[in-house]
């Protein structure tokens, strides 16, 4: 049954996907805020087919640490939900990702067209001066950044060292980092083709003292990030249904 389900979903994943990324590829040739509402539309039927066809529901605890305007959230990822979900719990959201995902048909121009922070890992130092400009030009214009500070795709219980192209954007920008932690591999495992039913905990974390020293932010990130991800995959927290932007969602 599960297998069956999977299937469907990725039918109309790709289907729906596919079918609004050519709708909104002439969108792409105007200013960037004509596919800020359009690409929220999609996130919300993503989430819509995960929780119809799969059964997977989102749950957000701490939401009330969600910057409005300009942020820099540190979020866990397990998964390619994680690179989904901040389009529709942030307002005006902008990706730090790989340069090689501009090369992908369609997805590329958009992600391009949007302001997606697109940064070669092998580029050195000059990919890190790009990922500064563009993270205090994000700032500037008011937008939330997401990093995924460990560079790829982590299965569940699974540690890597984290990358400080956080840490530099901290710097470069001001904003405090809001870590964030999550179990949405239990779900929708890395390079999975299964979806397994459930409720997906994406738990956001007070924002970390702006005054913490490099070593010191990045140790506490880590520490507080890796803690609450732990506790989750071991079940400890509650599931409890509430609003969407309230202290935690139920999609």
């Amino acid at each position: 049954m599960i297998w069956l389900r999977s299937l469907l979903f990725n039918m109309a994943f790709f289907g729906a996907t596919g079918f609004i990324a050519l709708v909104l590829l002439p969108l792409a040739l105007g200013p960037r805020h004509w596919l800020t509402l359009p690409i929220r539309g999609w996130a919300a039927v993503v989430l819509w087919l995960l929780r119809v066809i799969c059964g997977i529901h989102l749950r957000v605890t701490g939401a009330e640490h969600l910057p409005r305007g300009a942020g820099l959230i540190a979020a866990k990822h397990q998964s390619a939900f994680d690179t989904v979900v901040w389009l529709r719990l942030l307002p005006d959201p902008v990706y730090v990702l790989k340069k090689e995902l501009l090369h992908i048909p369609l997805y590329g121009r958009l992600a391009r067209n949007s302001g997606m922070i697109a940064v070669d890992r092998a580029g050195g130092a000059s990919a890190m001066r790009h990922l500064l400009k563009a993270g205090r030009a994000a700032a500037e214009a008011g937008r939330q950044i997401v990093i995924f500070p460990e560079g790829t795709r982590v299965a569940p219980g699974v540690r890597v060292p984290y990358q400080p192209g956080v840490l530099a954007l901290a710097a470069a920008t001001g904003l405090p980092v809001v870590p964030v932690a999550t179990d949405s591999g239990r779900y929708w495992g890395r390079r999975s083709f299964c979806k397994c039913p459930g409720t997906i905990t994406v738990a956001v974390l007070p924002p970390l003292p702006t005054e913490l020293r490099r070593d010191a932010l990045m140790e506490r990130l880590e520490a507080e990030i890796e803690a609450e991800t732990a506790r989750l995959l071991s079940g400890e927290a509650v599931d409890k249904p509430v609003d969407e932007l309230g202290a935690g969602v139920r999609s």
